[in-house]
């Protein structure tokens, strides 16, 4: 049976997908579940070897083929004075193939990250390493900075590194406004499939699988800061999708979301924690506090978040999601005690 060039290329790439999960019989997999024999399955190995997107390890299983491609900007030599260079330079020609919007993510991300370090890290040198298949494409960024999370600290007199990082969910936050929006970082993590930030020993990291998880390292501590980006080379999703997710009907950047799982390591009980949460949210209209993973919730955060906030703030809306029976019932229990 001959199939349609859209339904035989849906099927390779399916195939693809099974190779990189690590399936032990990926040809198995694919003959069954798209319900073709194993001979066709195997005339399309063969297509995608000889193309070089794939290569053969040992008998029945495979890799896909990745290039990698590495850059040095230097700000002696003038490479960090602008961020279309870098772009034109180091990362335009390996996207130039794909479908427009990923190009246009891929323009919008890596234009923002280049002018964090460009602007605000005091850095010498920028590392730029590309590493990309036929599936997908990572970019990794690396300079020898002051680390971000110590100068949003040190900038906004924050008490801890994790206080630093906790703001960066909300968005709306720079070192310099008059030069950037404080918008950077957080539609680029929602942009990506992955998204990591690594300095000072700390984790900021937003991916396609858990939007955002904040760990402690045990790795040495160390200056500069290195962002971990990566994208499929077939993403459907569009900045103008993910911008308006956030927006109002004016373009204007209004919602966050805040996920507690990624804020904090266990579950929220105090006062103090819910003003960490809190802090600048009245520069946004709607507020998502989403309670995922969250287990229990104290009456301290509870009526902090839920009862004093928004009475000192009305106009602005704050939601919880995914609260579970215990979380739903201290919820319902501080809002029903400021009612009498």
């Amino acid at each position: 049976m001959k199939f349609s060039d859209e339904k035989k290329n849906s099927i390779k790439q399916y195939l693809l997908e099974k190779i990189t999960s690590n399936d032990s019989s990926p040809t198995k997999t694919v003959a069954e579940t798209c319900n073709i024999n194993l001979s066709t399955v195997h005339s399309y190995i063969k297509e995608l070897i000889s193309d070089n997107i794939i290569r053969k390890i040992k008998r029945g299983q495979y890799e896909l083929v990745s290039q990698n491609y590495t850059y040095t900007l230097s700000r002696k030599n003038g490479d960090l004075q602008d961020d279309m260079y870098a772009l034109a330079h180091c990362l335009s020609p390996h996207i130039s193939h794909l479908a427009q919007n990923v190009q246009d993510i891929w323009n919008y991300v890596f234009s923002e990250m280049i002018n964090n370090v460009m602007d605000h890290s005091a850095a010498e040198i920028a590392n730029i390493i590309i590493i990309q298949d036929y599936l997908k494409t990572e970019v990794v960024i690396i300079d020898n900075g002051v680390g971000i999370f110590k100068k949003i600290k040190e900038h906004f007199n924050f008490n801890t590194l994790d206080d630093a990082i906790c703001e960066l969910f909300k968005g709306k936050l720079t070192t310099d406004t008059e030069n950037h929006s404080g918008e950077g970082i957080f539609f680029s993590s929602k942009l990506m499939d992955s998204f990591f930030i690594f300095s000072s020993g700390k984790i900021f990291t937003n991916n396609k699988f858990d939007d955002s998880i904040i760990m402690d390292m045990k790795f040495q501590e160390q200056t500069g800061t290195c962002v971990m980006m990566e994208l499929s080379n077939f993403s459907h999703k569009t900045t103008k999708e993910v911008f308006d997710s956030f927006a109002n009907e004016d373009g204007n950047f209004i919602k966050t979301r805040l996920p507690l799982k990624n804020i904090f390591d266990s579950s929220p009980v105090s006062r103090s924690q819910a003003k960490r949460i809190s802090n600048r949210l009245e520069k946004f209209k709607e507020v998502i506090i989403d309670f995922d993973e969250i287990t229990w919730m104290g009456q301290g955060f509870a009526h902090q978040l839920f009862v004093l906030f928004p009475k000192n703030h009305p106009e602005i809306s704050i939601t919880p999601i995914n609260m579970n029976e215990d979380i739903t019932k201290m919820y319902n229990h501080v809002l029903h005690s400021a009612e009498n």
